[in-house]
């Protein structure tokens, strides 16, 4: 049976590639900078260089302008699921967790090795700006969570923000939650009322980060609150965009970009320093409730973004939810005006900078990521990946290789995955789309290419033996501790 290799398909002859890093050999290269802007339900279309019309992003278009999009990059459907995947290079339902618990928003163990674990023991000082959004609650705790959970404990030697999400409703009023920020294992405002300030405050942090650890390689991880709901944006930005509100809050991190650039060029960083631009999932679109009609009002329509032209939006388990905009810029390394169709997730990010720095991850450790260090830097025309699985939660729900994605059946609010999914609607048979003369996902060719159905058939179940699905365990998935596996939301549990 095989296992989480990379399996690309070429007129019908499937070519095994291994599943674990090959790396590169970039030591004798100074080491450089590492940036990762993460912005917080942003669609895939909400860019100029993606194709919005009415949001204005000048320097984010002028950063791909001068470096690469990948048109086929992708993340996870929702917040906390995403995080882990970037953070430790795997698919989530392969992270160990707490007390062996699935969580609808992964909580990686301790035990767990993070992005920011292997940048630091290669010498490189580490700061999580934003959102986190991977720790276990704990009211003993002076800060509300298990410290063990938290980014000073999982690699980052310096965290300002917010330990989960600013919210889950259009407006603060509108719930009793308010988030706290951080500075490390200190609360540094108890609730926030209004977010206006938080992307200002983070541009204003990672700019006294970078300019403080401009003589040492540094890894700094901006992870925006923004465009989630509650949405914000500070004077200069508020009422101005086309795009309504949410496209204020996106102008606004397209202005903090803009700074950061400039700061590195300043500061002559700029050539030493690779900055990747992307999002945690699609849009939040949710009019009403579920989408359904007749249901109460949610989510004001200026207040979410776009997946154009992309189906689905987050939480959903079409590509809207989970493929993502992407830019890369290194000056002098990366080629200016590249876009590429070729697959990539935030998976890979993990192992590609392991070999950026010089260093290896440990050979026992099975991930899901790929290093693409070669690819990105244009040594290499095709990325080492050529599939995707797409899960929702602990649910399989399809597969894409190269330009094909298959979509299996499932029932609507399918058991087990909680609050998304009432974002799933129920599939009756296997759905086949040719992505690339396809990507809304609007004509299913299922029967014109039964022998290719088949084949994908078979790599999910390669993919259900090796990672697991939501009635069973894989085998390689990760456990720290003894006992089964268990889902936070039982099996026997419809989504609502």
């Amino acid at each position: 049976m095989p296992t989480l290799s990379c399996l690309r398909s070429l007129a019908g002859v499937v070519l095994l590639t291994s599943m674990l890093p090959q790396h590169a050999a970039h030591a004798a290269a100074p080491r450089p900078n590492l940036i990762v802007i993460f912005t917080d339900d942003q669609g895939y279309q909400d860019i100029g260089c993606f194709g919005s019309t009415t949001i204005k992003t000048p320097h984010l278009d002028r950063m791909a302008a001068g470096g690469l999009m990948l048109n086929s990059f992708y993340a996870q459907p929702v917040c906390g699921v995403s995080r882990a995947a970037l953070m430790t290079g795997s698919y989530p339902i392969r992270v160990g967790e707490p007390g062996n618990l699935k969580r609808l928003h992964t909580v990686p163990h301790p035990q767990e090795l993070t992005m920011a674990e292997v940048l630091k023991a290669a010498g490189y000082a580490t700061a999580l700006l934003g959102k986190w959004h991977l720790g276990l609650d704990d009211k003993s705790a002076p800060t509300g969570f298990d410290p063990a959970t938290m980014p000073n404990a999982q690699g980052f030697d310096y965290f300002y923000g917010t330990p989960v999400f600013n919210g889950a409703h259009v407006n603060v009023a509108d719930s009793p939650f308010r988030s706290p920020i951080l500075r490390n294992g200190e609360v540094v405002v108890k609730a926030v009322e209004n977010w206006d300030h938080i992307t200002a405050d983070y541009t204003r942090e990672a700019i006294a980060y970078i300019t403080a650890n401009r003589t040492k390689p540094f890894f700094l991880f901006l992870s925006h609150n923004m465009p989630h709901v509650p949405l914000g944006a500070s004077p200069t930005f508020k009422g101005k965009s086309a795009g309504g509100p949410y496209g204020d809050a996106i102008e606004e991190i397209d202005w903090s970009t803009g700074e950061i650039l400039r700061t590195l060029r300043e500061l002559g960083l700029d050539d030493n320093t690779l900055v990747i631009f992307t999002s945690d999932n699609g849009p939040w679109v949710e009019t009403t409730r579920a989408m359904q009609p007749g249901a109460a009002a949610f989510i004001p329509r200026d207040h979410s973004g776009h997946a154009g032209p992309l189906r689905g939006w987050k939480m959903s388990a079409w590509d809207g939810g989970s493929r993502v905009p992407f830019i890369a810029r290194w000056p002098g390394k990366i080629s200016a005006g590249g876009k590429n169709d070729e697959i990539l997730t935030t998976m890979d990010l993990l192992p590609t900078f392991a070999a950026l720095a010089g260093t290896k991850l440990p050979a026992s450790l099975r991930i899901d990521g790929l290093d693409a260090s070669d690819f990105l830097l244009g040594k290499s025309t095709r990325s080492p990946r050529a599939e995707y699985l797409y899960y929702t939660g602990c649910l399989l729900t399809g597969i894409r290789q190269q330009r094909w994605k298959l979509v299996v059946p499932r029932p609507a609010g399918p058991p087990g995955t909680g609050w998304w999914g009432r974002m799933i609607e129920r599939i009756e048979e296997p759905q086949l789309f040719d992505l690339q003369a396809d990507p809304g996902e609007t004509t299913n060719v299922a029967a014109k290419h039964p022998g290719l159905v088949a084949a994908l058939n078979q790599r999910l179940e390669a993919a259900r033996t090796e990672l697991g699905d939501i009635d069973r365990t894989g085998q390689g998935a990760r456990f720290f501790e003894p006992g089964p596996r268990k889902l936070q939301v039982p099996l026997r549990t419809a989504a609502k």
